[in-house]
């Protein structure tokens, strides 16, 4: 088997969806979750999701009504959030037993260490995180390099795109300035007008014309963006050609991922910049509920695919174990080999 603790992230296909299920599966034994008695298990547990109309608080619900389902908690409930950053606080905290979170964002507060004697691992890759760059389709925008001038929203402030879409725009070198701010010294043409605004309120600033571009980093199709998409048109920004600097300046947590042609209605495939998404824990958390956790993502899978999904990448041992460097909680590792072999 592929080294458990470290991997990286795969591409999405559409396929996996049913594909992913069947072939990665083949010859596994998959587990009923273990009994267990109210004695053993936790009586409530909570998953950090994300903002509603999103992948992560969509995922977050029906992981949580899995675990509640088979008997993992005797209660689960999935929290709203702004995204990564502020889910990783919730772990940190103790706010919540399992949190949705990019990669960059993890590894960012791996290498920061802020909170001593408590440390994050994760139980497996749920799917892949696809960073869409929205535009409407009436703007006249077609490329990245025409966002230069504009005013663009980067993210709810606790998010991972807030992490991500900066990154990207250094990358592809350009400055950015918050609306409001003093003007800044470099050249106008080389820099970006930025708001801190999440996926609904980031939206609506898109329909009203106060923002020219809606950066979000989510599940492919996001439904808030396929309704929007229907209500006033958009378009989509190809971001692939910022992947190499964007590795170079940050580490290789950033890949090339299609989002095909039908994810939109109208909208033609695009090339973008991928982030693994993982499912987290304190190390803390005890091996039983973190076995149980793992041989539900792994026997129940198919409880867990949102809906809208196109593109999940939960449905495998294979996929699962790809965190992109970031550690597997000791339980996991050591259920995917008893499952795995």
């Amino acid at each position: 088997m592929a080294d458990l603790m470290a991997g990286t992230a795969l591409p999405c296909r559409r396929t996996a969806l049913k594909a992913g299920l069947a072939a990665g599966l083949t010859g596994l034994l998959l587990p009923t979750v273990i009994a267990c008695t109210p004695e053993d298990r936790p009586g409530t547990v909570s998953v950090a999701g994300g903002e509603p109309g999103g992948f992560y608080l969509e995922f977050s619900t029906l992981l949580a009504e899995s675990l509640q389902r088979h008997g993992v908690a005797d209660n689960a409930e999935a929290l709203e959030t702004g995204g990564s950053l502020d889910n990783l606080e919730y772990l940190l905290t103790g706010k919540a037993t399992f949190a949705v979170a990019l990669a960059d964002a993890a590894a960012q507060h791996a290498a920061a260490k802020n909170t001593p004697n408590v440390e994050i691992a994760a139980l497996g890759k749920v799917y892949e995180n696809y960073v869409h760059c929205v535009v409407r389709k009436n703007s006249g925008i077609r490329d990245f390099a025409e966002l230069a001038g504009r005013t663009v929203a980067v993210g709810e402030p606790g998010s991972g795109t807030s992490l991500t879409t900066p990154r990207l725009i250094e990358a592809a070198g350009f400055s950015s300035t918050a609306v409001g701010a003093a003007v800044p010294s470099v050249p106008t043409e080389k820099t970006i007008t930025v708001m801190n605004l999440g996926l609904n309120d980031g939206l609506a600033a898109l329909r009203g014309g106060s923002v020219d571009a809606l950066f979000w980093s989510g599940g492919v199709p996001t439904a808030a963006i396929a309704a929007t998409n229907k209500e006033v048109g958009l378009g989509l920004l190809d971001l692939s050609a910022l992947i190499p600097s964007t590795r170079a300046r940050y580490g290789p947590f950033y890949d090339r991922v299609l989002i095909p042609e039908g994810s939109y209605e109208g909208i033609p495939a695009v090339w973008t910049v991928g982030v693994a998404n993982l499912l987290l824990c304190r190390r803390d958390l005890d091996d039983a509920t973190v076995t149980r956790t793992v041989e539900l993502l792994v026997g129940h899978a198919e409880e867990l695919i949102p809906r809208s999904s196109l593109g999940v990448q939960f449905l495998s041992p294979e996929s699962l174990i790809h965190t992109a460097g970031l550690t597997l909680h000791p339980a996991a590792a050591a259920a995917y080999r008893t499952l795995h072999g």
